[in-house]
């Protein structure tokens, strides 16, 4: 009853009722099981429309965890969120198992999907042909592990060293897709030999045709489809951009690697918190810290170094409100997947007749929370 009754107060007045004085744009789930260990999901909002979307489905044979990062609007992360899981599935039952080529399959049926979108969408609203999402996924089954990402958000492991139960080493599993890396910045000239100006150095940084700095995406369909931008509609809302073929792709990176059994945890995470805390650090504070709340601690640890930057305390930067603070410091999704597939203890996670189910976080913080969205997936994955 309690719940029924302030779930409108919290909507009409931006509160988060019994959050006992935190920060009212985080949020958070402290630990759940999946087949082979515990994952914790961290959320915290920036912008006044929230641009990251994050998601866990678990089963007892598999582990699929989604970070989509959104720029220009949350129209592209939002629409991630919802299909691509139910593409992966599809296409790993019709071709038996995952594999590379079933990621890359759902990748570019997600991208395809969301064009056939933009192209009814945008006579109505053309700004939705420059909304775009960074896309992080990791997958776990069979003691496999693969990692596929477009953009600049990342996945980073921790690994016990040899012989030591007290040491753990950082190892970067995705490559980020930002032309503020010099090699990336060249792997673009070398697709437009023709285009001197494809990557240009303005407002402090490098980026694609002065606009975007992420070379991969789900969306922004105005640097890929040369047409959008010779609309004289489109021309009307944004400047075209001169361009003779595509100047950013949704071709995914993919890692796949056997699970060691020095491996001991993941994270994922949106640029947000990159951009607070070198991988080191985020892997020493897991490593460190209790299971339970810790995408949480990274997440807070992350607004420090934020408050730290700006010579404020970190309990100023709580009381800033969504679209001011993405001042400080940008949305953040951490979610940090655990690995105890070689410890006997793990066995009884997961049973065989477990349910699948799906965890995501808020599509936005003052909507509803992460148990009124979670949904057992035995309607959409069957």
């Amino acid at each position: 009853m309690l719940r029924t009754i302030s779930r409108p107060l919290e909507r009409c007045f931006g509160l988060r009722l019994g959050s006992g004085g935190g920060d009212g744009l985080l949020w958070h789930t402290d630990l759940k099981p999946h087949a082979s260990g515990d994952y914790s999901i961290a959320v915290v909002q920036a912008n006044s429309s929230l641009e990251d979307q994050g998601q866990v489905f678990t089963s007892p044979s598999a582990t699929y965890v989604g970070v989509y990062d959104g720029h220009g609007g949350p129209e592209a992360s939002r629409f991630v969120n919802n299909n691509l899981f139910p593409f992966l599935h599809k296409f790993a039952m019709e071709q038996g198992g995952l594999s590379a080529d079933v990621i890359r399959k759902a990748f570019s049926a997600t991208e395809e999907e969301f064009l056939r979108l933009v192209k009814r969408s945008w006579p109505m609203k053309p700004s939705i042909a420059s909304v775009g999402s960074c896309c992080l996924v990791g997958a776990i089954t069979n003691d496999v592990l693969y990692v596929a990402n477009l953009g600049d958000s990342r996945a980073v492991l921790g690994r016990k060293v040899n012989g030591s139960k007290r040491t753990v080493v950082a190892e970067r599993l995705s490559t980020d897709h930002n032309v503020s890396d010099e090699q990336v910045r060249r792997e673009v000239e070398a697709l437009h030999p023709d285009d001197s100006h494809v990557v240009v150095y303005t407002r402090g940084v490098w980026r694609i045709k002065g606009i975007i700095q992420v070379s991969r995406s789900i969306g922004d369909v105005y640097l890929k489809k040369p047409e959008f931008n010779r609309d004289p509609m489109y021309q009307q809302f944004i400047t075209p951009v001169p361009m003779k073929r595509p100047v950013v792709t949704a071709e995914p990176s993919i890692l796949i690697r056997s699970i060691k059994p020095q491996d001991m945890f993941l994270i994922f995470a949106s640029d947000g918190l990159w951009e607070q805390l070198s991988d080191e650090a985020a892997v020493e504070l897991v490593f460190k810290n209790p299971r339970a709340g810790i995408a949480k601690r990274l997440v807070r640890a992350a607004l420090h170094e934020a408050a730290k930057k700006r010579e404020m305390r970190y309990d100023d930067i709580k009381k800033i409100e969504k679209g001011i603070r993405r001042h400080f410091h940008d949305d953040i999704t951490v979610i940090v997947v655990y690995l105890d597939q070689h410890k006997s203890s793990s066995k009884h996670k997961l049973g065989n007749n477990a349910l699948s189910s799906i965890t995501q976080a808020p599509v936005d913080i003052y909507s509803l929370s992460a148990e009124e969205v979670e949904q057992d997936m035995h309607h959409t994955i069957k």
